[in-house]
């Protein structure tokens, strides 16, 4: 079935596709849509699903992390302060090995006060042991919560599912929701090898001294690294099923590039229009986009960018004191090895700043000035 949707609704479409149990609900621009949705099809029982109103963040998390431990498919989802507010809880998640899905809708963190889109909201959140999916249109969205449940589920580790304010959460597109029975059969029943229940009592999460901590934190770590031949895994059952590829990165024009475009989100197309144009004007542009930021995609990322002379990250965020977020990180895994591009990092669209084909042509024409970059940032669209 087709239906035009918003990139909100298309969240609440995959939790209730996904056949979530609990849902817990707090609203904050702009995710309100995502559970005012799921209330409604609660009440109608097109969802079979206990929705708990909760009075903060904090505890939407928290009713997360309870209803897990006692075995029950959870969904939530927030947005800026309301994730920072979670950050606590965030930890519990991961440390207790639970798989609750949550929408992020990346929105820019205060103050100066914003409803508008930037990543800096995730992102702060990277080291709390999460799996981060970026998605760059409303059929990505539906499809990767499905694929999140299944490999949250799989490894017992908690997912965010992450989307643009508004260039994506307000925005209608056509999106074809998947067959229910086929979503089931790709997406079995959440069993958990251990819950809180009367019949078989356990305790869970409590205090962990050092003979054991370390290895509790070894284990989470050796589980993420294989998460990323899980996604593939993952991704290529659910075309065979639905048609659609799900995987860590999506490469356009990379093959025969002499530079390429990294960028994540929204932003993602707007550069492959770009490239399209540059490519009729005689210059071999190409675009990586990032779709999994948690794990990172090392070996994919080595492998795209190893068949390029130049490449130009373009972050939406910025890590105050040193650079844009996705350019560190690619820094860093493309450290030491014998192919490597010229890497260039460039930040822009902070606060909602509409990011244009016209950026993109400039970041194109500064990167193919000069062999390597004169500046250890280069700000692109700043009022001066």
């Amino acid at each position: 079935m087709k239906k035009v949707m918003m990139g909100n609704h298309a969240l609440s479409y995959g939790a209730m596709l996904a056949r979530s149990q609990v849902i817990a609900a707090y609203p904050i621009t702009p995710q309100t849509q995502v559970v005012e949705l799921l209330s409604e099809m609660c009440a109608s029982k097109a969802l079979d699903a206990k929705f708990i109103k909760v009075e903060s963040e904090h505890s939407a998390m928290a009713a997360c992390l309870g209803a897990s431990l006692a075995g029950a498919r959870t969904f939530t989802a927030t947005s800026a302060q309301g994730l920072a507010l979670m950050h606590e809880l965030l930890h519990w998640a991961s440390g207790g090995r639970q798989p609750v899905v949550m929408g992020n809708i990346n929105r820019a963190m205060a103050p100066g006060w914003s409803i508008w889109t930037d990543q800096n909201d995730s992102l702060s959140q990277r080291d709390t042991g999460w799996l981060q999916f970026y998605c760059a249109s409303n059929q990505e969205v539906v499809d990767t919560v499905i694929q999140a449940f299944k490999i949250s589920e799989r490894f017992m580790i908690p997912s965010m599912v992450i989307l643009d304010a508004f260039a994506l959460s307000h925005t209608y597109e056509v999106v074809e929701l998947p067959d229910q029975d086929k979503v089931d059969a790709y997406l079995p029943k959440f069993n958990p090898p251990f819950r809180l229940t009367p019949k078989e009592p356990h305790a869970f999460n409590a205090l962990t001294s050092p003979d054991h901590y370390f290895e509790l934190r070894y284990k989470l770590q050796k589980d993420m690294e294989k998460v990323p031949a899980a996604i593939e895994e993952t991704g290529k059952e659910y075309e065979k099923a639905f048609g659609r590829y799900l995987g860590q990165v999506e490469e356009y024009h990379c093959d025969d590039a002499d530079f390429v475009f990294v960028t994540s989100g929204t932003a993602g197309y707007t550069a492959r229009v770009a490239v399209d144009e540059l490519r009729k004007q005689g210059i071999k542009a190409g675009n990586l986009r990032m779709k999994v930021f948690r794990p990172f995609p090392f070996a994919k990322v080595r492998e795209a960018l190893a068949k390029v002379p130049k490449a130009a990250v373009v972050d939406r965020n910025c890590s105050y004191g040193h650079h844009g977020i996705f350019y560190q990180e690619i820094k860093s895994a493309l450290y030491g090895e014998a192919k490597a591009p010229a890497l260039f990092g460039y930040i822009t669209g902070l606060g909602g700043r509409d990011i244009t084909v016209e950026m993109f042509r400039e970041i194109a024409k500064d990167t193919l000035s000069k062999p390597r970059p004169s500046e250890e940032i280069g700000w692109i669209g700043v009022k001066r």
